[in-house]
């Protein structure tokens, strides 16, 4: 079906501004994959804040030009379905990796963050980022981790004073 020039440009007007503020990119090929399925992960997708997007693959070199995902205009060949993390950078990774692990037809073709290409073998690394809720809480126990020391040591000087106090007194009755 053919698509009228006003609409092309608005397409590659709304990818290019999901792309100038995302944080990460996925590109897979879902050949084979059935409508229901879709849907499904489109689902998932929005739950995640994950743009999903099936685009001409024409129309998607034009989007990511001048953008940090100008990079993966090469992985661009055949179906592609794009998606991009708008607020953390492993979600669109996370959603694509859970949904192909239910379909055999669905394939990483490439993924982006930074501006650098990644392959489809560092699926695995951007999925496992922490979420910025994770992120957060590492940060606050590593954070922790010097105050909770630096309190038990003071804490542990009254209780040592108080030992020497004691034994010096036991010292005492004994001598006297």
């Amino acid at each position: 079906m053919a698509i009228r020039l006003e609409d092309k440009k608005q397409i590659v007007s709304e990818v290019n501004e999901a792309a100038t503020s995302a944080l990460s990119a996925v590109l897979a090929d879902y050949r084979g994959v059935t409508v229901s399925d879709l849907t499904e992960l489109r689902k998932v997708a929005r739950q995640n804040n994950v743009y999903l997007r099936v685009v001409r693959n024409t129309l998607l070199k034009k989007a990511v030009e001048n953008t940090d995902f100008d990079c993966m205009k090469d992985a661009l060949v055949g179906p592609t379905i794009l998606a991009f993390a708008m607020e953390d950078p492993g979600a669109a990774a996370r959603v694509f990796k859970d949904f192909a692990k239910g379909n055999d037809k669905f394939e990483i073709k490439a993924l982006s963050i930074g501006g650098k290409l990644l392959g489809a073998d560092q699926l695995d690394a951007l999925a496992s980022l922490p979420t910025y809720d994770q992120a957060v809480s590492m940060l606050m126990s590593v954070m922790l981790g010097p105050i909770t020391k630096l309190t038990r040591t003071f804490n542990d000087v009254p209780s040592k004073v108080t030992r020497v106090v004691a034994a010096v007194r036991d010292q005492k009755k004994e001598a006297a």
